[in-house]
């Protein structure tokens, strides 16, 4: 059933547990999502990168929502990462439920701008707004210890950003990274603690492939409530690909694809597991169920 992100997130932040949000790419993906989330009763998030909203279009946007309305389980549709006021018109016209403003590569009066204007769009559309501020890497290598804090997200320009941009969740770097981890991961919770006290939207924490999983038991009991899922599910896609491939005879596509699936959903089905959103979809047939104009019929 296609629900409101923000249901899906506030329900989460009220029960202790988070929104496992993975980026799709195609029809294998979407249904190892679906998969994993019906077979554990567990709600989710399908999210659309950038990338791959250029690449499918809005016969991608079209895919995830006609997947979400027909999930047995609570399902709302993403667009991640965005920083293209088209791309967002675009999606919201299409009927996403959510997009993420991303002005985080901007200054930081820039970002509050960029991400002002596209909150308003939004409302106006009945959607919900994630945003960023401090700047998530692609890795930890090269950073000094006194570079990697200045990328982190500081709690009092956090509450300042909040409330002047009216966003309905906010992803926050805390240490977390983008792709693969190429050290023990270093998450601040003091930051994160903080942050959770000074301000009363739903957090998010991108870079979640690689976390220890005790690292992401403390960041929920902390607050977050989303986080994002890209690299694991991808490389699982990539070496389920590679396994099928057998030169000396042409491959059934079918089975490849299957077999596709079936390496992601182990992944997700992981994730999930990690989340604590397992056997939590009953929660969300609760009065928040609909808001912001996404009904959650099936």
């Amino acid at each position: 059933m296609l629900t409101s992100t923000g249901e899906l997130l506030e329900t989460a932040r009220r029960n202790l547990y988070a929104i496992g949000a993975f980026n799709v790419y195609n029809l294998e993906g979407v249904q190892a999502v679906i998969d994993a989330a019906e077979a554990l009763q567990s709600p989710a998030m399908l999210q659309i990168h950038p990338s791959s909203l250029a690449h499918g279009g809005s016969a991608l946007i079209a895919l995830c929502l006609e997947a979400a309305r027909t999930a047995k389980v609570p399902m709302s549709v993403h667009l991640d990462h965005s920083n293209s006021e088209k791309d967002i018109r675009a999606a919201l016209e299409a009927g996403m439920p959510s997009i993420m403003a991303d002005g985080s590569h901007l200054p930081y009066e820039q970002n509050l701008i960029f991400t002002r204007e596209m909150t308003k769009l939004a409302h106006s559309k009945g959607a919900i707004v994630e945003a960023e501020i401090g700047r998530i890497s692609g890795t930890e290598d090269e950073l000094s210890v006194e570079e990697k804090e200045a990328k982190m997200t500081d709690p009092d320009q956090a509450v300042e950003f909040v409330r002047q941009t009216k966003v309905d969740a906010l992803a926050v770097t805390i240490g977390n990274v983008h792709g693969e981890y190429k050290s023990e991961p270093r998450l601040d919770f003091d930051r994160l603690a903080k942050i959770r006290k000074l301000i009363d939207v739903p957090l998010v924490l991108h870079g979640a492939s690689g976390l220890p999983e005790h690292m992401i038991s403390r960041s929920i009991q902390l607050g977050v409530s989303k986080f994002n899922v890209n690299t694991e599910v991808r490389k699982a896609y990539v070496e389920a690909l590679k396994e099928s491939f057998n030169p000396q005879k042409s491959p059934d596509l079918l089975k490849v694809m299957k077999s596709a699936t079936t390496a992601m959903q182990e992944i997700i089905s992981n994730k999930l597991e990690i989340f604590g959103s397992v056997g939590k979809s009953y929660l969300h047939q609760s009065p928040y169920a609909g808001m912001l104009g996404v009904t959650t019929g099936k």
